[in-house]
This record gives C-alpha cells, structure tokens and sequence, in this order.
C-alpha cells in the first residue's frame, strides 16, 4: 500500500506497544495473544480492566483472551476479508467513519465504497457464520471508538488471501482514522524473536536493508559502492517458500538454513522432506542437531542469544542491544562469525572485528538506522525510522502524514480458501501454538518442566463433533488430510467449535505441516496454514 508500505510492508507495528494502554477500543483478530505473546497480552488485559477500553476478538476458536472481550466474532476459517468488507459497510452506511481524515489523507474512498456495497450484514453472515447483529455491534464500537488500535497475528496472514487480509485492516483503519493516533494503529504481533531484525537487514528476496528495493538502479548503485563490487543482482530472488518447490523440481542444488527448523515448520512436510533429500548438499546453522540439522551434510554449531552481542529488533520495530552473558560451548561461534568466514573462504573478505563494527556498516547503507548507533543504545532501544543521530526516534508512524503521501485505500473481494471441506474430508483443520512450547520445540522441549505442561501433540475438538465421531477425551486419533496422516489424541475442548479442529504445529512426532496446504498467497508467497481439509478417525486400543 503507498501510504502504509513502510510499516505493513515490514509487517511492523505502527504504534508502540506501550500504547495499547492508551486504546478506547482493541480490535484482535488472528492471534491468540495469551498464548503466542503472553507479556504482550498483559497490556491488553491492563486496558481493558483498569484503563476501560473495550475489546473485540474475531477468532474462530474461542481463545481466551476472548474472556476479556465485549464482542467475540467466531468467523468461519479464511473468511477474513468478508467480515472486514461487512463492517465498513455498516459504518459507510451509518456515516461513521472520519470525514475530516478520508478527506485529507487519503484517496480511493469511492472504489472502497463501490466494493463494500453489496457486503451486507445478511451476506456477510451467509459467508462467515457471524451473526448480523454481533457484526453491527462490533463496526459500531471500533467506528466510535476516539483511538481505536488493531492487533493481529499469523492467523491473518497464513493464508492464500493473506495480503487482501492485512491490505483490509488497514482500510478499516484509515476509514476511522485510526492510523497514525496514539493508541491506534495496525500491529502486526511477530511470531519469533528478531524476526523484525532479519527482515529489516534484508532477509528476504527483493530488498536490502530498510526495506531498499533490489530492482532500484540508484539503490543498487549505493550498494556496490559500499560493499566495493562492481555488479549486484538485478532482479528480485527467490521467496523461501518457493526455493523448497525448486529443491523438488531438481533446479536448485545446494541450500544454506541458519536457525530454522523446516522439517517440522514447512506446510505439507512429506513433500518439503522429499525436496531436502533431492539436494546435493545441504548447511545447517543453528545451536541444536534439529530435525533439519539431522539431514544436513554440513552442520555449522552456532551461539544462542545469552552466548554473542548484538542488537535484536522486535515486533514495534524497537532496535536493542544483547549482550554476551556467558561463552558459547565448543567450537560454536557466533552466526556473523560463521558467515564471515565461510565468505573470506569464497573470496569476498569480511574483515568485521565485532558487531559493532557491522552496526556501523548497517547504519551507513540504511536510511531508516542511519542514527542508530551503539552506544545510543546503551540505556534503552531506539525505534526505527532513526535518520540522524541526534533524532530520538520514531515509536508511532505516519503521525501527520504517510510515509509515501496520501494512504491508498484497496477495493478487496472475498475470495474463499484453496481447500474447502468436502465428503472425504469434511472437517477444517486449522493450527497454531501453546504456551508451554515455542516454535518447532528445538529450545523449549529441553526444558523437561514445560514438557510436564505440554508433553505432547493434541487433536483440539468441540463436544459436538466429538459426539458425532463417538470421540471420548484421550482417544488416539489419526487425521488424515490430501497430503498426510498423523496420530494424536483428542482434546475435548469449548475453545473449539463444530465444524473445525486445531492441532499445534510444534511436535515433530506427530507434526501438524504433514497435513497443511503449501498454496501460497500470490503476493507475499505465505503458505495457507490456517486452513485445510481433513477427516478424523477414531483408532482402536493397539494404537493408544
């Protein structure tokens, strides 16, 4: 989005955290907060119990910070766009949203009007099971609200519609005049640490760091000066989810991963496993023999977070310092170490001495850090964009006008999921975390505590659906999607609801990914996670 690109394109928060407190109303939609960002959740629950803001949670499982909630909106799963469409509709229609900010700050408001039309109450009911009423309810209090902030998660974003889904928040945000207030905003929750930091530095196929664009010549210019190389790439790389398909085509020979876990994180896993085995030479980085590293010709050991300094960025784009605590174990190193060397032994020269040297370097090449330097971070983070190093940096974006000029609002259809239910598969399986693991488990189930709390992959369903398969809680029970099968035990559950069942994706015993569809959103490459097709069987006493 031109206005927005800054902060939604970086899939950052516009507004700190800490204004989460200063909210009226609190709109969270796909993401169970008190279990994916349990500190986060706090500001939430502080909000709405000692501060009086008001909390909508549109989820279709009953999560508990919908407990807090003055509307719960159970949607059906990958019908997102609908019931965002059906509430601008209602404040459109009822004259809600802000004049004065549509007026001044943003264009398109015609087409957006044009597209919500015909996303009535009644029709967004047929499409998402929401009850009209609760949908009036809902648009009326976010409309109303002074500042009104939105919070979502991968619950949003795992999708095929996963940009039409984040381009939609942002118009209802603008269309309220939500956006660039203090205790408004769109922010996006991260689901690891430094996932802000790796995507801010360039880890991703089209940018380098902050965001500059590969395909820029200017840019690209800049870069071959400061790194002293005559020619860089002049398109765009490969997205992560489509280098696993070239693995399985046979096209791409070699791959490096430092610090991720594919083998249980990758969507439909019996074809991602077949694509790493098809390589001729696999790397793995990272502080534990993973899944992955289990497959990899070369392992490189690397330093945890406690054993290396550094700086990490996290979800309100908030750049910190780490600090070295202990010495890393071995021969492991720290990743920039690792990097550095393997590239001196390639022939280009890393000649860092620390990372404070790289943060030099960072801030040379980036606009958006150019006055984030070490030792002002000696006391506390600074948030980015940070132009100058007397500027105190920037906690909430877009304050008196976008960062490309006027915000673009989006004319968006609702387009269903890639896989809807049907006889063979008549459930929709939906996936996400608990709060006693983390990710793909590499950490936290060497913690035999937390595995006392969470010890093993489960099969959450509702008591209906339970009844209608016959289901007692702790049957084991293989679920079988297009793509794979798993065995879990059934978890009876009123945070489920009939129709639908949720598994955590962190066990790699019985993973999850076996079963989710690899379809990807067009734009962002994201896989669909969120929603697949499966069926449930109820297994005999040999296989409990």
């Amino acid at each position: 989005m031109a206005g927005l690109a800054a902060a939604f394109g970086s899939g950052a928060m516009t507004n700190p955290i800490a204004d989460i407190e200063k909210s009226d109303v609190i709109l969270i939609t796909g993401s169970n907060t008190t279990e994916n960002h349990p500190v986060l959740s706090s500001y939430v629950k502080r909000a709405v119990t000692l501060k009086g803001a008001k909390l909508i949670v549109v989820d279709p499982r009953r999560v508990p910070i919908t407990q807090f909630a003055t509307h719960w909106l159970r949607q059906n799963l990958g019908t997102d766009v609908a019931w965002i469409n059906g509430m601008m509709h209602v404040i459109i229609k009822e004259k809600l949203y802000d004049e004065e900010y549509v007026d001044t700050r943003t264009v398109g408001l015609d087409e957006l009007k044009k597209a919500v039309l015909k996303y009535t109450p009644e029709y967004v009911e047929e499409i998402t099971g929401i009850p009209e009423d609760q949908l009036i309810a809902a648009a009326r209090l976010y409309a109303q609200a002074p500042a009104a902030s939105i919070l979502y998660a991968m619950g949003i974003t795992q999708h095929t519609t996963g940009t039409d889904n984040v381009k939609s928040l942002a118009n209802l945000a603008m269309l309220c005049g939500n956006v660039g207030v203090p205790g408004g905003g769109v922010n996006p929750l991260r689901g690891q640490n430094n996932v802000q930091g790796a995507c801010d530095m360039g880890a991703l196929p089209n940018v380098y760091t902050g965001y500059q664009r590969v395909a820029d010549p200017a840019i690209r210019l800049r870069m071959e000066t400061a790194w002293g190389v005559e020619t860089l790439p002049q398109h765009d790389g490969v997205p992560v989810t489509e280098i696993m398909e070239k693995a399985y085509e046979g096209t791409l020979k070699g791959m490096y991963i430092v610090g991720e876990n594919p083998m249980v994180s990758d969507p439909d896993l019996n074809h991602a496993e077949k694509a790493l085995e098809n390589l001729d030479f696999l790397v793995v980085q990272d502080i534990f023999l993973t899944e992955t590293a289990q497959m990899a010709d070369v392992v490189f050991p690397a330093a945890s977070f406690a054993e290396k300094e550094g700086t990490f960025v996290n979800t309100e784009r908030k750049v910190q310092r780490v600090r070295k605590a202990v010495e890393p174990p071995g021969k492991a190193q720290e990743d920039w170490k690792i990097i550095s060397e393997l590239s001196r032994r390639m022939g280009y020269p890393m000649n860092y001495e620390s990372a404070d040297a790289i943060m030099e370097e960072i801030a040379r090449v980036t606009p958006s850090y150019c006055g984030i330097e070490y030792d002002r971070l000696e006391q506390d983070g600074i948030h980015w964009p940070c132009p100058t190093t007397d500027h105190p940096g920037t906690p909430c974006l877009h304050m008196d006008m976008f960062t490309c000029g006027l915000g673009v609002f989006h004319a968006i259809e609702y387009i269903p999921p890639a896989e809807i239910t049907n006889e063979e598969y008549p459930l929709f399986l939906t996936t996400g975390r608990v709060l006693y693991q983390y990710h793909t488990g590499s950490m936290t189930m060497k913690s035999p505590g937390l595995n006392e709390l969470a010890p093993e992959c489960f099969v959450e369903i509702s008591a209906d659906n339970a009844d209608d398969y016959g289901v007692r809680d702790g049957d084991v029970l293989k679920i079988s999607s297009k793509r794979g099968e798993i065995k879990a035990k059934a978890k009876l559950s009123d945070m489920a609801v009939k129709g639908s069942v949720f598994i955590p994706f962190h066990y790699a015993q019985a993973a999850a990914n076996r079963l989710t569809n690899a379809a990807l959103d067009p734009t962002a490459k994201i896989p669909e996670y969120k929603v697949c097709a499966v069926r449930i069987e109820k297994q005999g006493g040999d296989d409990k």
